[in-house]
């Protein structure tokens, strides 16, 4: 019987700098915070969906270093089972985040390092991983290549696919009909469908031009706004759900990703697994730091109570 999550994705080391803005080139600004931690957008998404109760796989490529060593204590510490290759003339990936120290937004740039280097042959490794899980996750931080091959092979085997199209980079459309769920933000959605997500309705437009791609579902988060679920037989809007005062929208995007994919795993319907997802990404965006404050299961179940009781 399929059972959890496996997840296809790269780790980095994630360095992190506060400051009121970003410098424009040739200068020099000082900032008010740094720290170094794990990251990844199918790294944090692992540890998130690890820690929201699911047995999760994670699937990549690190090097021999200190940076390969943080990552194998995450895991550790996360419950997250490592399907990794070390490799020795490749470093581990590392990335510089700037963080808006006034209102938490960020800006990221990724060298995926050994992850890069990801290819058909290591994926087809992973193959009895992947088939046996009961949903696949992946995204485009490693070569799009690997991510197509990965969910072929899901596809083939009857596994839940869930496509997160980030970072906003080229892909081959045939990735599309692979796709039982494809979870972008709105800024990602924009750059596929050619235009902007203004209003609900903008949304909804776009959410039909995913399904027309080949799509089942379109799972569009939208910040604030909240989540839309959108497919052939319903479209539904799932509200933010907030846990306090945001302070840092690093890694929400994966926090939802892996809480929700999460809830698909122990059997939650899509709707109340995006309201699974969004209380999961509601509470990592409270704290400040490189690593993204992935909540427990318990926390989740707590704070989705406490919504239905208010």
């Amino acid at each position: 019987m399929k059972a959890g999550v496996s997840i296809l994705g790269i780790f980095v080391a994630d360095t992190a700098y506060l400051a009121r803005r970003m410098p424009v080139v040739g200068e020099t600004i000082t900032g008010s915070g740094f720290s170094v931690g794990p990251g990844g957008k199918g790294s944090n998404q692992a540890v998130a969906a690890a820690r929201a109760g699911s047995p999760v796989t994670f699937i990549s490529k690190i090097g021999r270093d200190t940076f390969g060593d943080m990552a194998l204590r995450t895991y550790a510490e996360a419950g997250v089972t490592p399907k990794i290759v070390q490799m020795d003339d490749l470093p581990t990936g590392a990335a510089f985040i700037y963080v808006n120290d006034q209102n938490g937004e960020n800006a990221i740039i990724v060298y995926p390092g050994a992850a890069g280097s990801i290819g058909i042959g290591d994926v087809e490794a992973a193959r009895d991983t992947i088939e046996a899980s009961r949903i696949f996750v992946t995204q485009l931080e490693q070569p799009a290549a690997a991510a197509q091959r990965a969910l072929e092979i899901a596809h083939a085997a009857g596994v839940i696919t869930v496509f997160n199209p980030a970072p906003a980079e080229p892909f081959p459309d045939a990735i599309y009909p692979l796709c039982d769920y494809i979870v972008p933000n709105e800024t990602e959605a924009a750059a596929l469908v050619g235009f902007t997500l203004a209003t609900a309705d903008d949304a909804r437009r776009a959410g039909d031009a995913l399904l027309q791609k080949g799509v089942r579902t379109a799972l569009i988060t939208l910040g604030e706004r909240g989540v839309l679920l959108h497919n052939e037989s319903q479209s539904v809007f799932v509200p933010a759900i907030a846990s306090g005062p945001v302070i840092d929208t690093t890694g929400a995007g994966d926090a939802f990703v892996g809480g929700f994919s999460a809830a698909l795993a122990r059997g939650l319907s899509p709707v109340d697994a995006a309201r699974f997802g969004c209380a999961t990404a509601g509470i990592s965006v409270t704290h400040r730091g490189t690593a993204p404050a992935m909540p427990t299961l318990a926390e989740i179940e707590a704070l989705l109570e406490q919504g239905a009781l208010a």
